[in-house]
């Protein structure tokens, strides 16, 4: 019996006793989110993240049994420090489980391992970090039939390999496009208010640019790019020169290895690659990704981002976005509905919800017109452009903060 830690990026913690004979390490591609983002015996250190509830503690490691939805345990606050160049920092301790389960496509009988599309993810990353990793690999091959150049993980930190003899790999969210999404062209799937969002925010895109699309109505914006301009597109879970959903009229199949960072499944550009977790941070946190386009659930005046978390609901996680929103140099857009579903404003004086990022954001984009954050002198917003058939009175309205009305005024096409 070994005890262990199971993370989710930077919330869930949970302790559990565990017996080498249960399930024969079937649940072993769900159990990879042991995924140790944070720190490789190293400490992360992220900035804008002062302020949040990350950094002051508070996020919900574990609900009471009884239903109640009350907080039984949660996280503690992190340290934060400055360093030479004048900013604050948001310290992660780093974790040290006594056991890590990893899923490999191929070993060694050595234990050198190679990974098989964005399935690398975070197993790298808990192989490092535990006293003792045990691998379940899908092949194992002779000591010298791997070339060196390809292994993804020495076998100095790998204690055991298992043959993997149940090797079917369930698809969470398939994703297949028809030949028409391919081109760009989407058939009116999404139309009025929100095709408008989309459209919108696929104008922010620069020739060249890496760039970093969230869930929903941000992913979308890949079918809009304007012509004559080329983007990279990066997946926090380990692939650059992300490519459109699978299509099967193209020979192409859905591959439970090959997803992006909502578990969709996708394809790979020509000229892609594919990295761990850490290396995906450390582009991110490096400041090498341009552009960050994300939804929101609320919006301060002073570029403050709620986007994770709303109290007394299942907390599924903020993913990648308080580092992709705190990474140095990187634009930050939102886009979002102007308003929630009961017609309450989401873009407001204080947020709210639990941040994501304090003055983060660059640019909002909703169904009734653009706001520019003046992030850099204590807040303030500017609508920059409208949408046609609204008014700056409308926009008032169903805004819950003040902000300045750019002259002239374009409408948001």
């Amino acid at each position: 019996m070994f005890e262990f830690c199971v993370i989710y990026p930077f919330i869930t913690l949970y302790k559990a006793k565990f017996n080498f004979l249960c399930a024969y390490f079937v649940t072993f591609s769900n159990l990879l989110i042991l995924a140790i983002f944070t720190c490789i015996f190293m400490r992360m250190t992220i900035t804008k993240k002062i302020g949040t509830m990350y950094a002051n503690g508070g996020i919900p490691i574990k609900y009471k049994p009884d239903g109640s939805g009350e907080v039984e345990i949660a996280s503690r606050p992190r340290p934060t420090q400055v360093f030479d160049d004048g900013r604050e920092y948001v310290m992660e301790y780093a974790l040290c489980p006594e056991v890590s389960l990893i899923k490999a496509w191929k070993a060694d009988k050595r234990g050198n391992l190679i990974f098989r599309g964005t399935a690398q993810n975070a197993n790298p990353d808990a192989a490092v970090a535990a006293k003792i990793c045990i691998v379940e690999a899908e092949h194992i091959v002779e000591v010298g039939e791997l070339d060196p150049d390809e292994v993804h993980l020495p076998g100095v930190y790998v204690d055991y390999v298992i043959h993997a003899s149940d090797n079917e790999k369930r698809i969470e969210r398939l994703r297949e496009s028809s030949s028409d999404e391919a081109n760009g062209r989407t058939n009116g799937v999404v139309s009025g208010p929100r095709e408008r969002i989309i459209r919108r925010a696929a104008q922010e895109f620069r020739d060249g640019m890496y760039v970093n699309l969230g869930i929903g109505m941000p992913t979308l914006a890949s079918n809009y790019v304007p012509d004559g301009i080329s983007i990279e597109l990066q997946a926090e879970n380990g692939l650059l020169g992300l490519g459109p959903y699978p299509n099967p009229s193209r020979g192409q199949k859905a591959d439970a290895d090959w997803i992006n960072a909502g578990k969709e499944t996708v394809t790979a550009n020509p000229g892609a690659s594919t990295f761990s977790s850490s290396e995906s941070f450390g582009m991110i946190r490096g400041g090498h990704v341009d552009l960050t386009i994300l939804g929101g659930l609320q919006c301060s005046s002073s570029g403050d981002l709620a986007s994770f978390f709303v109290p007394g609901k299942l907390l599924k996680g903020m993913g990648g976005a308080m580092d992709l929103v705190s990474a140095p140099g990187t634009r930050v857009v939102v886009t979002m509905d102007h308003t929630a579903k009961d017609g309450s404003p989401k873009i407001m004086e204080k947020c709210s919800l639990p941040l994501t990022g304090r003055g983060v954001v660059d640019t909002i984009i909703t169904d009734m017109g653009v706001f520019d954050c003046n992030k850099e002198n204590d807040g303030g917003l500017t609508l920059v452009e409208i949408a046609r058939g609204v008014t700056v009175d409308d926009v008032k309205a169903a805004t819950a903060c003040t902000f300045s009305v750019a002259d002239p005024l374009p409408f948001m096409d």
